[in-house]
């Protein structure tokens, strides 16, 4: 079974893991509400989704 005859060095192991990092989530604005939501989701904030209305959100008063 192969075996590395050279132990390789910490900035090759580090740059390897480099992009190992957690990203944060990708998010875009709902164009009837303008608020934040996650890509290919109906909005939460006011249910619309390209466009349609497909939930109906009950209004915090």
């Amino acid at each position: 079974m192969p075996v590395p005859k050279r132990r390789h060095s910490s900035a090759r192991r580090d740059k390897r893991r480099a992009n190992d990092a957690i990203s944060e989530p990708a998010s875009s604005y709902c164009p009837n509400c303008q608020e934040p939501k996650l890509p290919h989701r109906i909005c939460k904030n006011c249910g619309y989704y390209k466009g349609k209305e497909v939930i109906k959100v009950a209004e915090a008063e």
